[in-house]
């Protein structure tokens, strides 16, 4: 499992003028599967994804991102092992 930690190099204007292809691009990301919570940091300086998928598909998922093609942020991946989980997401764990 990874945490994604997104950063903006560029002002929001720039950032809401890319949000809605953004968007959709987390939407495709969702569908299949590799995604399974994100949102914007508090203050608004990025965003956080967690993901579930080979590293290989990650990468090449992230560098799909309108953000990334745009050069609008930066993308720090860390990687963990989910051996405790919230009841519910049992899912999650990992071995």
């Amino acid at each position: 499992m990874f945490v994604v930690s997104l950063n903006y190099k560029v002002p929001l204007i720039e950032i809401d003028r890319l949000q809605a292809a953004h968007v959709e691009w987390l939407k495709a990301c969702y569908a299949e599967g590799v995604f399974i919570a994100s949102g914007p940091k508090k203050p608004r300086t990025g965003g956080i994804i967690i993901a579930q998928c080979p590293r290989e598909i990650l990468d090449a998922r992230l560098a799909a991102d309108p953000f990334a093609k745009a050069g609008a942020a930066d993308y720090d991946v860390t990687e963990f092992l989910a051996r405790m989980t919230a009841a519910g997401l049992d899912a999650f764990k990992e071995a």
